[in-house]
């Protein structure tokens, strides 16, 4: 007698390949995700293990289309204009600092020519330096936290005001 072998049902969700590479995957991403926190890398630019592409920025930072602008504000209760990007970027697992100046310097962040969904836009309305930060979309418009007495909103960057000021975009991506 021969010895018969075990066949398993090749059902939905049952084919082996497809879910022994999965799980390999989900166990490769848990433990990168892992060691980051046992190496405390928790400064504005190192960067956490994301499944967001600018598309996923735009649309986790179009959730909030409408929140209300606060001084300082750092929450959906009531964001400024950095504390909104700041904010967006975390819930997309990237660590930004606080003020659009330094998010402006950040080293996690690299100067592009010409910006995609999800970069940062930077502007500088008071003078020379960075007081302003928005996130691109696409097609010549950004979201951001405008000012006081105002909401979450897009704006064109082709406005004269915004160009005028206009001082460069930044991206999280690599190419």
């Amino acid at each position: 007698m021969g010895a018969k072998r075990m066949q398993l049902p090749r059902g939905r969700g049952t084919s082996s390949r497809p879910a022994l590479a999965r799980a390999v995957f989900l166990t490769w991403l848990s433990l990168a995700a892992g060691i980051s926190g046992v190496y405390g890398y928790s400064q504005a630019n190192d960067r956490r293990v994301t499944l967001y592409d600018g598309a996923g920025i735009v649309a986790a930072a179009e959730e909030h289309l409408g929140a209300p602008y606060r001084a300082g504000g750092t929450s959906p209760a009531g964001f400024d204009c950095s504390g909104f990007t700041s904010y967006v970027y975390r819930a997309a697992g990237y660590q930004l600092p606080r003020t659009a100046g330094d998010q402006y310097r950040a080293g996690v962040l690299r100067p592009v020519r010409a910006p995609r969904p999800g970069d940062l836009l930077f502007f500088r309305l008071d003078g020379a330096r960075i007081s302003h930060v928005g996130i691109y979309v696409g097609d010549y418009k950004f979201i951001h936290a405008p000012s006081s007495g105002r909401k979450v909103s897009y704006a064109d960057i082709r406005l004269d005001y915004w160009k005028k000021s206009y001082a460069g975009a930044r991206s999280i991506f690599r190419e």
